[in-house]
């Protein structure tokens, strides 16, 4: 899942970067608030973290540029503004979540992954399609029960498309949700994961679980239960 943070503190930025960063997460970060708008109007992230106080222009202002946009990616908002009034003005203007400074970083990992459930109709932390169970919490995939042993980013990509089940993923949608913009990007890295992902996959099941549509990208076949 790729994340957006917006946030000027630089120390804590980069503390959040990589707390986010050691979970699997990809984390694009903005420093204020003009560069924070113009990523999070690319449509491109699965969640925003939003800081209310930025240099260019406000989190608030932000939050309310998506909402009239009508682009409902989750944002949660980090804030040091204390008071039930202030909390309930953020929530009618959009915001799905909040934090007020200062925060633990694990309860701000927590709360962003289960905004990311939630904007994905998930429920909870196990994903299954076909007889395949994902724990996206600790990051941990079986098949028919046997444990699978993934690298870092044929995980993300096998939690991605389980997300999304029976729905076609394209390359360059995977690219996006894979790798931040300072990565650049092949065109063949996917067609490599994906080969090792089907490989590990198809070594203890019988039925291909993904399937390679010519020109149009890629989609997990099976049933999927969201428990």
């Amino acid at each position: 899942m790729r994340i957006l943070l917006v946030e000027d503190e630089l120390r804590l930025a980069e503390n959040i970067v990589a707390a986010l960063r050691e979970t699997g997460l990809v984390v694009d970060h903005a420093a204020d608030g003009e560069d924070g708008a113009h990523l999070a109007e690319q449509g491109v992230y699965d969640a925003i973290i939003l800081d209310l106080m930025l240099p260019g222009k406000s989190g608030q202002e932000i939050l309310r540029d998506l909402r009239r946009r009508q682009m409902n990616t989750p944002v949660l908002i980090l804030t040091a503004q204390e008071g039930t009034a202030s909390i309930i003005e953020l929530l009618n203007a959009g915001a799905d979540d909040y934090l007020s400074k200062p925060f633990d970083l694990g309860e701000l990992i927590a709360r962003v992954k289960a905004l990311i459930r939630r904007g994905k109709g998930v429920s909870n932390s196990k994903l299954t399609v076909a007889d395949v169970e994902v724990d996206t919490i600790h990051q941990t995939v079986t098949r028919n029960g046997e444990p699978i042993d993934l690298s870092p980013t044929e995980y993300r990509i096998l939690e991605y498309l389980i997300h999304r089940p029976r729905a076609v993923v394209s390359k360059r949608e995977l690219l996006e949700h894979l790798y931040d913009f300072a990565w650049e990007h092949h065109s063949n890295v996917v067609e490599a994961h994906i080969s090792n992902l089907r490989r590990k996959l198809n070594a203890v099941g019988d039925e291909p679980l993904i399937a390679t549509l010519r020109h149009r990208g890629y989609r997990l076949t099976g049933d999927s239960r969201r428990e």
